[in-house]
């Protein structure tokens, strides 16, 4: 991992032609031509580096470069290696292993997290900058997925309200590699994915991550083919001055698949592979163009600046004939069909000012930045074609022509236009107590153009204070306590900004107030431990006055929890990963969607992850894992509860020598039947059987 580089002439006119791309007009700015003082990139050769699950610090979860137990948040990092031996691909193979956090179906095409008991397609960053649309993300260019749970957005901005998912992208550092993996396995998995750097020259270096793959599934008619590249540069441009760019570009097309109905309130009992609805007529097709660029000048030791740009295009869509109703006594499962489009253009731009300074015997770290944002989204969407056919168990399998209703039940605009200013000091009190207190101040404006026969225009104006304070205390150097409070808020048009009305144009935003007490130990420093004890509550939610029959913000839900993790190195040969939740969503008052004492959907009482990782002789690891998951209701109408259970994984890693190495992941060793999760009671996914996947990999 970090092999002395083999240099070759295509291998130099690859990383040429990446920097040519990146450069415009394909020559080398002229401040790091001509400026004998430039910063040079120092090239990097790494001999050697052990498998390693802790990360020490963060620069998301404060914006400044923090140490994790300086930071008064649960957070989970998922690092590069940890998704290198579990041969990790997707969102919902990280949350597996990150205490009380599960992953919904998404119907088939989107990744669709639930966090501490509140669930969100938007809050997924990039490095800090909201990358909010609808799809399934890859991993192949992601260096860490950092989770933070709770309120955030006193960093993050609207919605958040249980936390965030922010994938650290891999960037040009100067370091030398030149590495591929191929991986195949069952149901016909074929998966190839590069990762090429090194510096040009002393104020260029370049790196491209690339990934292909074009798999079908243990699920009949169900296949996937992604394609990503994404090329990055860093610019020296002075000793004090670096620029860094990025330019991905990413296609997911793939099967819709909603998995299978339910039968007396448990998941239907049928063969894994069995898929219900048209499979020609059920598919998504997403492309994604996204340009990142981050600006870093350093005035003085002590005073930083950071400007990141992103800019990103979504074009997406998907059609789907699924199940629409549980298996009657017959047998039959009614069917549903529609379809959905969404265009979306993000630009974001951050400017971070960190100072740090000295009062006294007090040390501040100060943090003042602006946000500034817009955002525009093209979405259509056919009614719901409830009359789409019939299958019946022994036949869910359909290939009949269907209809999709018309007119058009969405056809709208939605135009954002934010601002944003934030303040926030990170305290040294003496070197036992910190204090980190931030104030956030938002304004949201937001444009609803329905383009339907009504052809009706809707406005929401928002400001937005959201605070955060929290308090540390150090009696040793590697252990820290804490408490903390924060606030976020979501206004009322869906995270998605996809409904606006005359209703929801008057409503105040959702609020999510957090109260959380952990511990986070050093144990080794190589090995951590987290804990955290939290209380969530989610206000202002919908509900209908039983007397005016007005739609009116009565409604709401609490979450309350205990979260323990394990991560790193016990001994140089043994690392692990692992994890403990127990939590309670229900809510606590009724809404629209739900009366009091509802419990919410697909948030187990009790996880448990662990994943231990072994290097017993010279070349040889082995590794062994375990996730067990109580039972949880499919959705929130209580009917349907998808059984508790336990998964085994296993893992064997050769290096053949300095250059190759071979791994072999078997997932669910012992065939477990189970469902993993749903998206509501008659989507419900059957989890993949027993399987294997071997990935050899080169490395120089």
């Amino acid at each position: 991992m970090g092999i002395t580089m083999m240099h070759s002439s295509a291998w130099r006119i690859v990383l040429l032609a990446t920097a040519t791309l990146l450069v415009p007009g394909g020559s080398i700015p002229a401040a790091a031509q001509d400026d004998p003082s430039s910063e040079k990139v120092e090239k990097v050769k790494v001999t050697g580096k052990r498998n390693y699950y802790k990360q020490d610090n963060t620069s998301t979860a404060s914006k400044t470069d923090t140490i994790l137990r300086d930071v008064p948040q649960s957070i989970t990092v998922i690092t590069r290696d940890l998704i290198d031996d579990q041969d990790m691909r997707t969102m919902s193979d990280v949350v597996r292993f990150v205490p009380g956090v599960s992953m919904g179906q998404g119907e088939g095409h989107r990744d669709a997290p639930t966090m501490r008991g509140n669930s969100s397609t938007a809050d997924f960053f990039i490095d800090g900058v909201r990358d909010d649309v609808q799809y399934f993300r890859d991993l192949y260019n992601s260096e860490r997925i950092e989770v933070l749970k709770g309120p955030n957005a006193m960093i993050f901005g609207r919605g958040g309200g249980g936390g965030v998912i922010n994938r650290v992208f891999k960037v040009a550092d100067g370091e030398e590699t030149l590495a591929f993996t191929f991986h195949a396995g069952s149901f016909d998995s074929k998966r190839l994915s590069a990762d090429v750097g090194d510096r040009v020259d002393d104020m260029l270096a370049v790196r491209l991550n690339a990934v292909y793959e074009n798999s079908e599934s243990y699920r009949d008619f169900v296949n996937v083919e992604r394609f990503g590249i994404n090329p990055t540069a860093l610019f020296a441009v002075s000793g004090d001055t670096r620029l860094h760019i990025g330019y991905e570009h990413f296609s997911d097309d793939r099967t819709v698949d909603r998995g299978v109905p339910s039968r007396n309130g448990r998941p239907l009992e049928i063969r894994e592979s069995a898929f219900f609805g048209n499979p020609d007529l059920s598919y998504s097709e997403v492309k994604v163009n996204l340009l990142n660029v981050t600006f870093e000048h350093e005035f003085s030791p002590n005073v930083q600046l950071r400007n990141r740009t992103l800019i990103a295009g979504y074009d997406k869509y998907y059609s789907n004939v699924h199940a629409n109703s549980a298996v009657n006594g017959l047998g039959n499962v009614s069917l549903q069909a529609y379809f959905s489009g969404t265009g979306r253009l993000n630009y974001f731009n951050q400017t971070d000012l960190i100072w740090e300074l000295t009062t006294g015997s007090i040390k501040h770290r100060i943090l003042a930045g602006v946000e500034l944002g817009w955002q525009g989204t093209d979405n259509t969407r056919a009614p719901n074609n409830n009359a789409a056919g019939v299958v019946n168990i022994f036949k869910p399998t359909t290939f009949a022509p269907v209809v999709f209703s018309s007119p058009l039940q969405a056809n709208n605009t939605v135009d954002l236009a934010l601002g944003a200013a934030y303040v926030q000091d990170q305290i040294e009190l003496t070197e036992q107590f910190h204090i980190i207190a931030g104030l956030r101040f938002d304004r949201f404006d937001l444009e609803f153009d329905d383009k339907r026969p009504a052809n009706a225009d809707f406005k929401r104006t928002d400001d937005l204070v959201s605070p955060r304070v929290g308090v540390i205390y150090k009696p040793i150097v590697p252990l820290s306590f804490y408490a903390s409070y924060a606030v976020s808020y979501l206004p009322q048009s869906g995270d998605q900004f996809s409904a606006l009305d005359v209703t929801l144009a008057s409503l105040e935003p959702e609020e999510f107030v957090n109260l959380e007490a952990g511990v986070k130990w050093d144990i080794f420093p190589s090995l951590a431990l987290t804990a955290a004890l939290y209380q969530l509550d989610r206000k202002n939610t919908r509900a209908i006055d039983p007397i005016s029959l007005q739609t009116v913000l009565s409604g709401e839900q609490r979450s309350e929890g205990f979260e323990i993790g394990l991560s790193g190195n016990v001994t140089s040969e043994w690392s692990i990963m692992a994890g403990y939740s127990i939590q309670n969503s229900e809510i606590t008052k009724t809404t629209t969607a739900a009366p009091a004492g509802r419990v919410v959907p697909l948030v187990p009482e009790q996880t448990v992850s662990l994943w231990n990782h072994y290097r017993f002789a010279p070349g040889w690891a082995a590794a062994l894992g375990v996730t067990h998951q109580s039972e949880v209701f499919a959705s929130l109408s209580n009917g349907v509860i998808l059984p508790s259970f336990t998964r085994v994984d296993a893992a064997l890693y050769y290096r053949i020598n300095d250059n190759f190495k071979m791994q072999l992941n078997i997932e669910n060793v012992f065939d477990e039947t189970y469902w993993g999760t749903a998206h509501n009671d008659n989507n419900i996914t059957p989890g993949a059987p027993r399987a294997a996947r071997l990935a050899l990999s080169t490395q120089f």
